[in-house]
């Protein structure tokens, strides 16, 4: 075990997560927001800490593998949330710590679950706000591949931090070196959030809203500054928004691709066709479901622009939502909430930022299934099963069927622990939404929860926050990282 490594990159996180603290500390200053100073208290510590374990552990040898790469990926993630919360608390917009850690967790997380109320959103100084929505951005790609992207020193042996922190069964490099496959994914992620910020200023939204709203689209998150989150925009806004989360969910080596004009090879995707199914028949199923139902989808243009974003907000696990204040999510028809209910566990393509399962994990579920059909049926016959043109070994479909039972586990203990709360309203509808919102990265819940996780306790919270980390980082990083046997030398 290299620990050197794994310490001295984690001290790397710690820098870059001071010099990006800077950003919303300027703001502040700029709009004489006295939250600055717990901004300029944060950097400080975080930059004491990282100037510490960078230059007092430097590492022997740069060699690293597997096990190394998911611990360095955990420990950074834990550090960032934890430090990352500071602001919040130092502040005192939110006084609590673990309140706080629960609102940063999901914050780079991409998760969007907030125990913030409406009046508490819009009543945060704009320089919070703006880090609340940045560590989305930051979370989105993820927090690793920024440091790679930006630091060097990075080996080729960086591939296993890539593995471990982006999502997906599996993961490829666009280019031979980690280094500038990370490079390349962030210069599309950064061109992307670009594209969205400049289409929602022509489209009428104020430039601060634009700025916060495409860093939650990108990092597929959700978090927004005002209690309605987007119903209080116009139609072009709402549908820029879903356009954007559409592609914020699709595999960003398609847009690779794309760029390097290899259509045929972008297109020929089947993983993006499923992805596009999936919208096309949900998006009309809960149109259907909704049009006239609803006060605010009286016509079929608004049941189309309503359906749309919400199933695509639910698939890519966004979160954002457009019912109008006056409503919920829990005043959507029945057969709406199951269809986004089911849309939870589904999320978007591998390598992209959304959360949940990822189409293409599902995809070789479906395939382990008809495989297992097809042994029962004909126990000589050897069937292979091939995705996106390549032959599935027999490893990784049991690594993806025990992905999913792990998931399932996962999910189920976050359930019972939630039951043991005594908080009023707290129903089973509630309670498993809510589980399955935080491991899948969503936010939004139904009963209760739909206005906010902040009736839950301080035991709750956290095994929430657990929940979120989990679900982003794909469950073995962190269960890794906090096993005894890790650590120990062989």
């Amino acid at each position: 075990m290299n620990y050197r490594m794994i310490f001295h990159t984690t001290g790397k996180v710690a820098i870059v997560l001071a010099v990006l603290l800077v950003i919303p500390m300027v703001l502040a200053l700029c709009l004489s927001e006295a939250c600055w100073w717990a901004f300029a208290i944060t950097i400080g510590i975080s930059l004491v800490i990282g100037l510490v374990l960078t230059l007092c552990l430097k590492p022997k040898t740069d060699v690293f593998f597997s096990k190394e790469g998911l611990i360095i990926v955990s420990l950074a993630w834990i550090y960032v949330s934890m430090i990352g919360a500071l602001p919040f608390v130092i502040s005192g917009a939110i006084p609590s710590y673990i309140d706080a850690l629960f609102e940063t967790a999901s914050g780079f997380s991409t998760t969007g679950a907030t125990i913030l109320i409406g009046e508490q959103i819009e009543g945060m100084a704009k320089g919070l706000l703006f880090w609340r929505s940045f560590t989305h951005w930051i979370g989105g790609m993820g927090v690793i591949v920024f440091v790679m992207a930006i630091v060097s020193g990075a080996t080729d042996r960086s591939m296993h931090i890539l593995r471990a922190e982006m999502p997906g069964p599996t993961v490829d490099k666009i280019v031979p070196r980690a280094r500038s496959t990370a490079k390349i994914l962030y210069l599309i992620y950064i061109g992307m959030t670009v594209l969205e910020i400049i289409a929602l200023i022509i489209a009428g939204m104020p430039i601060f809203d634009s700025v916060v709203h495409a860093f939650g689209t990108a990092g597929t998150g959700g978090f927004g500054i005002k209690a309605d989150s987007i119903a209080s925009y116009n139609a072009a806004c709402q549908w820029i928004i879903t356009v954007f989360m559409i592609l914020f969910g699709v595999n960003f080596n398609v847009f690779y691709l794309l760029i390097m004009r290899k259509f045929r090879s972008a297109f020929s995707s089947r993983e993006l066709w499923i992805y596009g199914g999936i919208i096309v028949v949900s998006v009309t199923a809960v149109a259907i479901n909704i049009t006239k139902q609803l006060p605010y989808t009286q016509n079929v243009g608004d049941g189309i622009r309503h359906a749309a974003f919400q199933a695509v907000s639910f698939l890519t696990t966004t979160g954002f939502t457009s019912i109008p204040a006056s409503s919920s999510l829990d005043s959507l028809p029945l057969l709406t909430k199951g269809i986004l209910f089911v849309l939870m566990f589904i999320g978007g393509c591998a390598g992209s930022t959304a959360g949940g399962l990822k189409v293409s994990r599902i995809a070789l579920l479906g395939c382990a299934v008809r495989k297992e059909l097809r042994r029962v049926l004909s126990p000589r016959n050897q069937s292979v099963v091939k995705f996106e043109g390549k032959v599935v070994s027999d490893e990784t479909l049991r690594s993806v069927t025990s992905y999913f039972a792990l998931y399932m586990f996962i999910i189920a203990v976050a359930f019972i622990v939630l039951s043991f709360d005594k908080a009023a309203n707290l129903s089973v509808e509630a309670n498993i939404t809510a589980a399955v919102s935080c491991v899948n990265n969503i936010g939004p819940a139904y009963g209760v929860v739909a206005s906010g996780y902040y009736m839950y306790n301080w035991a709750s919270k956290l095994v929430l926050t657990v929940a979120m980390v989990l679900g982003r980082l794909e469950i073995y990083p962190l269960l890794l990282a906090v096993s005894p046997f890790t650590w120990m030398k062989r």
